[in-house]
């Protein structure tokens, strides 16, 4: 999605670079089967990046353009308890305002069990732990429970769409 800071403030904030890729634009969301949302929290919500993205889809909620596809979410938090499940929580509306259906995660991986170290994700969905400044990458457990999650909502959408 666009980056709403200017590049005068990204700077000021050390922000890394922005990587070359292609931007969404909300009017496209009609062309999928479905959509797996991933961003950072910030203080238990959004960014206001996404935010942002989700208040220019109300000419789609008008249309009701977007109900009945599926939706999930995975997410990054600055710390072990930084919000990824309220993240979710907080996100929920839009699905429902949308008529879009959300699918869960669930207990769909055995590292979500783990408890001998530090792993993001949730029934809610996948998730990574970056620290505040971000150095910390997603583990090889994260990245299994996100693998999983993709393909398991992949089947999801796969059914509705048929």
């Amino acid at each position: 999605i666009a980056e709403t800071l200017s590049d005068e403030i990204l700077t000021k904030m050390h922000a890394a670079p922005k990587p070359d890729i292609p931007v969404l634009n909300p009017k496209d969301l009609p062309e999928a089967d479905g959509y797996l949302f991933g961003f950072p929290t910030r203080y238990g919500t959004t960014p206001a990046q996404v935010k942002t993205f989700f208040d220019a889809t109300g000419g789609l909620w008008t249309k009701q353009a977007l109900a009945g596809k599926p939706a999930g979410f995975f997410f990054s938090t600055a710390s072990q308890h930084g919000g990824q499940e309220v993240t979710v929580f907080t996100s929920l509306p839009i699905l429902a305002h949308h008529g879009m259906i959300f699918v869960p995660f669930g207990y769909g991986h055995a590292n979500l069990f783990d408890n001998s170290e530090v792993i993001g994700g949730s029934p809610w969905g996948a998730g990574t732990v970056a620290n505040g400044d971000g150095s910390r990458q997603p583990t090889e457990k994260e990245l299994d429970i996100a693998e999983a999650q993709g393909e398991q909502f992949g089947n999801v959408a796969k059914k509705l769409a048929a």
